[in-house]
């Protein structure tokens, strides 16, 4: 089991920055993959971005590309999510996931994950 924390959500305005944390306890050394995903109202989860723990190899999400940033402090056994040039429609639910499976193409699907923490609110005003 992996147990998955999130922090550091909260209301900011149009262009503002946040940094998600999720702090990562459990059977850590099994998680190949981190993700962040968010979810709207009425909308489906949406991938944002994933980081590799062994080598730190990122992708993103073309909606977010050059304005997020994912990063991994493994000693911490943490994984962050950096939001600058915030716009509204990036208010969501913001989750964050580990997977077991390996880096690849379906790094960007909700069934490829196995744990995920409980989410953070982040709303951003226009």
């Amino acid at each position: 089991q992996v147990q998955l924390v999130e922090s550091g959500g909260g209301l900011v305005q149009a262009g503002g920055s946040l940094r998600l944390s999720c702090a990562a306890s459990g059977r850590t050394f099994s998680s190949y993959v981190m993700g962040w995903f968010r979810q709207a109202p009425g909308k489906e989860r949406e991938f944002v971005a994933a980081i590799r723990w062994s080598g730190g190899s990122t992708y993103y999400a073309d909606s977010v590309k050059g304005r997020f940033t994912i990063s991994r402090d493994s000693a911490r056994n943490t994984v962050y999510l950096q939001m600058t040039s915030l716009k509204p429609e990036d208010t969501a639910v913001y989750y964050c996931s580990s997977s077991e499976n390996s880096w690849g193409p379906g790094i960007v699907a909700v069934d490829e994950y196995d744990y995920w923490g409980q989410g953070t609110q982040v709303t951003v005003s226009s």
